[in-house]
């Protein structure tokens, strides 16, 4: 009897593994809309649900669940520019780009991006592409409402080239299921999601879709530059002139640089940075006393920290022991997203903050707005949890064969198949996860060749990571969008 409950047991437990998640399950819903940009109305169809991911049996495997915006009335669908939009993490949904800059709502809130008091409320989008594209956001497996149908999938979709894979298949699927083929096509990904969509521009470039542009925001195509660690001095050179603009927002340095704009400042560490902070960290242990006591003074100076620190630290500064040092005297820590945020710290004497205000600052307003948005607006009824940023994903993923990736190779390789392709890169001062020199290093290093050097170009604004939470940097952003489909499309 023991053996029979034993095996009994045993059935179950191996019945229950292959029991498929609960999914979306839903034929994508279309709504009609109306916003009011100045003196033009815009009438549109938004659309959401979930698009299915076979295998060779057609078999669902996952679900991609998207939200897509297309104007009404245009003469020619095929002639209207298309716009696919993701964020990154891995592990986060297009929920920021979404509700923050492209779409036609946005969150409300405080006009440098802090957050308001609650309840929060949407907005129309005053500076929304939907004026210039079709916009389609897209939350890859295992963020938003998508879902692998299996837990056992997941490791599919959770890696490196299998997210390429997906949302890759799922660009083709919505290029074929709404007939856009012909449209001329672009991309914008955020944080991880321009490691995504470097790879997404060589991977599909080879199966017959071309894009016209693609929108670079806040940058890492290599994760090397921007991953601490031993045996490993890039990002100890390429963070310190973010250091800076943030020790100089913050009122941290002495009068002689704190009365320097914020451009002439960072202009002036980048080119120190590049050069004998480079030089002395390349020397190592061979670096003299009196050297490295010169280069610590200056390293002091130009992030708002003790010479003691700079030297304890052999020259060397860490994201989060900066985040905490800089104002550990008042008890407060700066943001990685988005250095102007402050976060309070119960205690002064910690080495790393407890948490990221800037991070901290978004999660609540945006993941309100939106599951309300979704059920009321878009017609979206599910119990289901929006993954806005989902730590399941982030603990499980895998990068290719153990390796960080790197995909501005390939982002070179598809711009060299497809010469027409211009490519934006935006980037945010205050923005200590993939700072304005580490991306200025990367784009460097692509190999580009001269011919198509032109191709790119990079705008920087007066924020963080997200800069679009900030309402003059979105205006700022928004007139740069528009003049680059103007020459992309």
């Amino acid at each position: 009897m023991a053996e029979e409950t034993k095996n009994a047991e045993a059935k179950k437990d191996g019945e229950s593994k292959e029991k498929r998640r609960k999914l979306l399950g839903i034929e994508p819903v279309e709504t009609h809309h109306e916003l009011v940009l100045g003196n033009r109305r815009l009438h549109y169809t938004a659309r959401a649900g979930a698009l299915p991911l076979k295998d060779e049996f057609d078999e669902t495997e996952a679900e991609i669940f998207f939200t897509a915006y297309e104007l009404e009335g245009v003469e020619s669908r095929s002639a209207r520019p298309l716009t696919f939009a993701f964020n990154g993490g891995p592990g986060s949904a297009s929920i920021w780009l979404h509700m923050g800059a492209l779409g036609p709502k946005r969150v409300r809130m405080e006009r440098e991006g802090w957050m308001p008091r609650p309840p929060f409320v949407l907005d129309d989008n005053e500076q929304t592409w939907l004026d210039q594209t079709d916009l389609v956001f897209v939350d890859p497996v295992g963020t938003g409402y998508s879902r692998a149908a299996k837990e056992e999938l997941d490791k599919k979709f959770w890696g490196f080239q299998g997210d390429i894979d997906s949302v890759g298949e799922f660009i083709r699927l919505y290029l074929t299921r709404y007939a856009r083929w012909t449209s001329p096509l672009f991309l914008a990904g955020e944080s991880y999601g321009t490691t995504r969509a470097a790879g997404l521009a060589g991977h599909l470039v080879d199966r017959g879709i071309t894009f016209n542009g693609i929108f670079l925001i806040s940058t890492v195509l290599d994760h090397l530059a921007i991953r601490f660690g031993h045996a490993n001095d890039l990002p100890f050179q390429l963070f310190v002139p973010t250091y800076a603009a943030t020790a100089w927002y913050h009122n941290r340095l002495r009068d002689s640089l704190q009365s320097r704009t914020l451009a002439e400042l960072v202009a002036e560490v980048k080119a120190w940075s590049e050069g004998p902070l480079t030089a002395a960290l390349m020397k190592g242990d061979r670096l003299g006393d009196g050297e490295r006591r010169a280069v610590a003074r200056k390293l002091a100076d130009y992030t708002g920290l003790d010479l003691e620190y700079a030297l304890g630290s052999n020259l060397r500064v860490d994201i989060f022991r900066f985040c905490k040092e800089l104002l550990r005297s008042e008890k407060r820590s700066v943001g990685r997203l988005d250095s102007r945020f402050k976060g309070v710290e119960a205690l002064a004497v910690t080495e790393i903050p407890e948490f990221d205000p800037s991070m901290q600052a978004i999660t609540p307003p945006y993941t309100s707005t939106f599951c309300h948005y979704a059920r009321s607006q878009l017609g979206i009824e599910t119990d289901l949890v929006y993954e806005t940023m989902s730590s399941k994903v982030i603990e499980k993923w895998e990068y290719e064969k153990g390796h960080l990736p790197a995909t501005g190779e390939t982002l070179r390789a598809a711009m060299a198949k497809n010469p027409y392709m211009k490519v934006f890169v935006g980037q945010g001062y205050y923005d200590l996860a993939t700072p304005l020199l580490a991306t200025e290093y990367m784009v460097s290093h692509m190999n580009v060749d001269p011919e198509l050097r032109a191709n790119v170009e990079m705008h920087t604004y007066e924020a963080g990571h997200m800069f679009y939470l900030d309402l003059d940097s979105l205006a700022a952003f928004k007139t740069d969008v528009h003049a680059f489909f103007e020459k992309a499309k």
